[in-house]
């Protein structure tokens, strides 16, 4: 069964929406977080419950990150049966590496991954899949020449983001 709830954010009202799970807190797996006018981003669907207590530990999580007590989430999630190929699930796997407070390119997570040098397109096309929004981490992905280039949530929130973790780069 697929759950929804909302939450008040710096960012705007986030969407979260979840499958049951027996293994997560409050019994259900984040499977999306999104950030209002979010290119590609989820919206309520036909069927989907609202139960935003389903989302108490993640929306706790979420609170402390952005008053900036949390450095690392521990939250369960999967993916929707289907969503993402290989190479996606590989990139994403790459952005939860990514430490806190830090950035990296998308060079060097195409370099991470085993792909070659001219992968970085499909990295950045990976990474703009990311249907989990400030919990995989994609908002750490910076141009070679640190510019803040691409993020489905927008540059300013991107920016938003870096700058909560003190990682906004100097060429930004």
């Amino acid at each position: 069964m697929t759950h929804y709830g909302t939450l008040d954010s710096p960012l705007g009202e986030l969407l979260l929406v979840g499958e049951e799970s027996a293994t997560a807190p409050g019994g259900t797996a984040l499977t999306s977080l999104t950030v209002p006018g979010q290119k590609g981003g989820a919206a309520v669907r036909d069927g989907w419950t609202y139960a935003p207590d389903a989302f108490a530990e993640i929306a706790r999580q979420l609170r402390a990150y952005f008053d900036g007590t949390l450095t690392r989430f521990d939250i369960e999630f999967t993916a929707t049966p289907g969503t993402g190929t290989d190479f996606q699930r590989r990139v994403w796997q790459a952005l939860e590496e990514i430490p806190y407070g830090t950035t990296t390119t998308y060079g060097r997570i195409a370099a991470d991954i085993g792909a070659a040098r001219g992968a970085v397109r499909a990295v950045g096309t990976a990474i703009g899949a990311n249907p989990l929004l400030v919990v995989r981490p994609c908002h750490r992905v910076i141009a070679a020449d640190g510019s803040l280039s691409g993020y489905a949530g927008g540059p300013e929130r991107k920016r938003q983001l870096l700058g909560l973790e003190g990682a906004v780069p100097d060429a930004a």
